[in-house]
């Protein structure tokens, strides 16, 4: 063995020594992380705790509150986090959730999983979803996603806001015809129904060109809104079939499904005909593109307006799997906010009184005047 060799060796080894203490050492960090997190959270839970029950033995109400920040902010001038809002926060946080720390056994074994992601996600996360969510079972959905997407604060009220736990897995499919469980299951959580692309700035005439190029602008956006995972591979990707060629509107590779993804948008009604064409696609990309060790490559037909009943006869027919949803180019106001809301006609109408009020207003104020003028020049 000469010496270039044993060198080439020694450094090959250096380097998986190299990697391997490199990964210990962020997994250790991962780890203390979060470990602080899940101490501060107790803590946080246990001062709510030790609020909340000496009020209700001494009697005492929310003007303690303020008394109690301020002599911590003054004896613990070092440690933040402790002013009035944070600490009717605390009390908050303990009631919403004041059997997650029971040490029953029959509490142990429903709350153990809820407990564990309960303690790993972040104050400011938990603070946002007691804020904007009231279900308790839909607080943990939210959760789930902040673990597994890694989601931050500005993301996560973007997701509340736009409802993804209703979205979620509602894609009309044929997953469970044509893929094995349970990543039938696996697949069918990963899309959406509908989607959301409020970011966009698109007339009512707009073609679908026009959208195509509009989400690759804020591609960001866009991939946050399909879901973690997803990896763009190209626009107007080109395959070429005998003489012919043709064009896949997006291309995408699934990272944790470990598969392509077709996208082909579409302006308007959902029509048969575009679950043949995406089934020609998959038939292709599996063909040319899928690698020995990938999963089936999916479909995902995007339109405005999806028939529930014409998208599922669609399906019947192909060998390959495919979900269609709809997309929205602005978000939905939920029924009940919606009818709450004036519409035109009564906002023109509170307008025009608003207007004629201040004009009787003037009209008397003017009035006044000209009687207190005239009393003073007969005065004078």
């Amino acid at each position: 063995m000469n010496k270039k060799t044993i060198k080439s060796q020694s450094s090959k080894g250096f380097s998986l020594l190299l990697k391997e203490v490199k990964n210990r050492i962020q997994q250790a960090q991962a780890r203390a992380v979060l470990s602080v997190n899940a101490e501060l959270i107790r803590l946080y839970w246990d001062v709510g705790r030790t609020i909340a029950e000496r009020q209700k033995e001494e009697g005492w109400g929310t003007s303690v509150i303020p008394r109690l920040a301020k002599k911590l902010s003054s004896q613990l001038s070092e440690i933040k986090g402790f002013s009035e809002r944070n600490l009717d926060r605390m009390i908050a946080f303990y009631r919403a959730y004041s059997d997650v720390f029971v040490i029953s056994p029959p509490a142990v074994a429903k709350l153990g999983k809820d407990r564990s992601l309960f303690l790993s996600i972040p104050w400011s996360h938990h603070v946002l979803i007691m804020q904007k969510i009231k279900e308790r079972k839909i607080r943990f959905w939210y959760m789930s996603q902040v673990l597994s997407n890694g989601w931050s604060k500005n993301v996560l009220l973007t997701m509340i806001q736009s409802v993804a736990h209703l979205r979620k897995g509602k894609a009309v499919t044929n997953f469970d015809r044509l893929l094995p469980s349970p990543q039938s299951d696996l697949v069918q959580q990963e899309l959406k129904d509908p989607y959301v692309f409020d970011f966009l700035t698109l007339q009512d005439s707009f073609h679908e060109r026009e959208l195509e190029l509009g989400l690759l602008k804020h591609l960001e956006k866009f991939l946050l809104e399909l879901g973690q995972g997803f990896a763009f591979v190209g626009r107007q990707y080109y395959l070429e079939i005998g003489d012919s060629e043709f064009y896949v509107d997006l291309l995408f590779y699934h990272l944790k499904l470990r598969c392509f993804i077709v996208i082909d948008l579409k302006k308007g009604k959902f029509m048969p005909e575009y679950a043949g064409k995406m089934n020609f696609y998959l038939n292709v990309v599996d063909d040319k593109l899928r690698a020995k060790d990938d999963s089936p490559s999916i479909g995902l037909i995007l339109c405005q307006d999806r028939n529930q009943i014409v998208a599922e006869y669609a399906l019947r027919g192909v060998d390959k799997p495919i979900g269609i949803s709809e997309y929205e180019l602005t978000r939905a106001l939920p029924r009940d906010l919606k009818s709450s809301l004036p519409t035109v006609e009564e906002i023109e109408q509170e307008l025009a009184e608003s207007v004629h009020v201040d004009s009787e207003r003037m009209a008397k104020k003017k009035k006044a005047g000209q009687k207190g003028r005239k009393k003073t020049e007969k005065e004078v």
